[in-house]
């Protein structure tokens, strides 16, 4: 009977103990709630695209006014298409001492969901550092928010500038070349050596090989080479070369056969074409280069230009070509190959030098005052590259030597550098 009412009054005290440490966990967890923000207003972002929102709202009231450090960690905003749906946070955010001291922001949300003319609820919490979440404060169950596509976008409004700095450049230079005026146009040596090229074939009373890439002819690197192909048959045509142009695309094969009559036609020799020069071999790739390689260890060429789009197969021909004694010349924008060209090459074609080939061989006017246009735009950009790296570099410069009284500086550059690299660059 005693040990009975001892166990009890164990039990009874363990309830006890129970329900008064409940008691006070529930009271710390209720005082460590913050306070909701207040004052949710959502309106349309200006100026764009329909896919953003501008969430303002009153700070919580436990946010210290001028305090560095705050309870609020930061600010919970979610969205959801039904006002009592499942709402998904979409962005945290944490005011800056200005906002604090104002007592309200304003944040900017831009969601992959948000769309044009689709009606959003938003909520907005604060959370404490212990992951303690207030009350929250929404839009108007009746009121959703909506955003709405403008004629502009004012985030391309930079794009817009340096866009019609380049046009303007584009109809400045052909309007220039129109008139008579010359056109400097540095001197690619692989288009200059076309003619070396052919010239040795017709010495050595040996072929020329001519190699239009892998890919098919919706590619610019094919339409590229095709374009140099022209050059190549035309000089081809004056000496009486032989030129063979094997190929791995029937739609190649076509393009090339029209391109090579066409310029034995301007040539005026039309009947030294040979339609069964220019052949389709396969669409396999290291079928077309095992066709290759064997034809030039066989035929050996003078001359071979590989110039088109080329993967894994770049350095067989390039060191085949090599060994056989040819004089090669190899153009591609594929950066991954061009070093094996490189090596094993007379002449390489890098980069825009491959896509300039036209205008450097056609000397249009139109082409050529294109061609200097676009180099007014990559100007345009280097130098703002430049000029970002360096604000960037002087600004951590200076604020890591706070002794040199340059704090100042150093925080104009640093964001002058951030905007140049974050609004104006971002926006192209």
């Amino acid at each position: 009977m005693t040990a009975g009412l001892k166990t009890a009054r164990f039990c009874g005290w363990q309830w006890l103990v129970c329900l008064v440490s409940a008691s006070l966990w529930g009271t710390a967890t209720w005082a460590a709630a913050p306070r909701p923000p207040s004052d949710l207003v959502v309106t349309d972002h200006p100026w764009d695209g329909g896919n953003a929102l501008d969430v303002r709202f009153r700070l919580s009231p436990d946010e210290p006014p001028g305090a560095e450090e705050s309870p609020i960690a930061a600010y919970l905003i979610s969205r959801c298409a039904e006002p009592d749906g499942w709402y998904v946070e979409v962005q945290r955010v944490t005011p800056s001492p200005a906002e604090r001291a104002a007592g309200e922001m304003t944040v900017t949300v831009s969601d992959v969901s948000i769309a044009p003319g689709r009606a959003w609820h938003l909520r907005v919490a604060a959370v404490t550092e212990e992951g303690e979440e207030s009350d929250f404060v929404q839009t108007p169950p009746e009121a959703p928010a909506e955003s709405r596509r403008q004629l502009f976008d004012g985030r391309r409004g930079w794009l817009l500038l340096i866009g019609s700095v380049i046009a303007g450049a584009v109809v400045w230079f052909i309007a220039m070349a129109r008139s008579g005026r010359s056109l400097y146009v540095r001197k690619i040596a692989g288009l200059e050596a076309v003619e070396e090229a052919v010239g040795r074939a017709t010495e050595m009373g040996r072929a020329c090989l001519f190699v239009p890439g892998i890919l098919d002819i919706n590619d610019i690197q094919t339409i590229a080479g095709l374009t140099i192909l022209s050059r190549v048959a035309s000089r081809a045509a004056e000496y009486d070369a032989r030129l063979d142009v094997p190929t791995s695309k029937s739609l190649v094969m076509t393009a090339a056969r029209e391109t090579v009559q066409a310029a034995y036609l301007a040539a005026g020799r039309p009947d030294a074409y040979n339609e069964d020069a220019i052949t389709y071999v396969t669409d396999e790739q290291f079928g077309y280069v095992a066709y290759l390689t064997g034809a030039m260890t066989r035929d050996k060429p003078a001359a071979c230009f590989y110039l088109g789009g080329f993967f894994a197969e770049s350095l067989i021909l390039a060191e085949t070509g090599n060994a056989i004694g040819a004089i090669q010349v190899a153009g591609t924008a594929q950066p991954a190959q061009l070093p094996f060209f490189v090596a094993a090459c007379d002449y390489t074609l890098i980069g825009e030098e491959f896509f300039a080939a036209s205008a450097y061989l056609s000397r249009d006017p139109d082409q050529l005052g294109s061609l200097k246009g676009q180099d007014v735009g990559k100007f345009i950009v280097a130098a703002l590259m430049l000029i970002g790296v360096g604000l960037l570099t002087v600004g951590n410069i200076a604020t890591a030597l706070p002794a040199a009284g340059l704090a100042g500086c150093g925080e104009w550059a640093l964001a002058a550098g951030s905007y140049l690299r974050d609004v104006i660059l971002a926006s192209g």
